[in-house]
């Protein structure tokens, strides 16, 4: 069995789920925003915290972990090629995006967000340009 193949393969579904999450959940942050009532609030409550906990934070490790094989696998020297530089700079990007995500996620369960529907609209499209770049990157692989 060619393990890099196996490795690749399930980094793409963890990369797959985990944006999914990091593009869902802040526009669950947007209806729950523009809830009106304590149940609507209680409902996105529990959707934001199942959402990150149970799909988003599993997707986000799983993606490292199949990422650093695949890494191992090709050898620690690919970080000498730009596209995989930047590929590693737009990883860490996601990986802030996705904590601050949670820290909006704590605000919004101790009822103190105190942002805008308005702004987790724009925030949505940041993982939306990352994946875009990586996308890029990886298939086009500038020296």
């Amino acid at each position: 069995m060619n393990l890099y193949l196996l490795f690749k393969s399930l980094h793409l579904i963890s990369v797959i789920s985990w944006m999914a999450g990091l593009l869902y959940l802040p526009r669950i942050f947007v209806y729950h925003t523009e809830a009106d009532t304590s149940s609507q609030k209680e409902v996105f409550k529990v959707m934001e915290r199942k959402l990150y906990n149970y799909i988003m934070m599993p997707a986000m490790l799983l993606s490292w972990i199949f990422g650093i094989l695949l890494i191992h696998s090709l050898g620690f020297s690919i970080f000498s090629e730009l596209w995989m530089q930047i590929k590693g700079v737009a990883v860490l990007l996601l990986t802030y995006y996705h904590f601050t995500l949670g820290k909006y996620l704590n605000e919004f369960a101790k009822d103190s967000n105190h942002k805008s529907s308005k702004f987790f609209r724009i925030y949505n499209e940041i993982p939306t340009i990352i994946l875009i770049v990586v996308i890029f990157v990886v298939i086009f692989k500038p020296i």
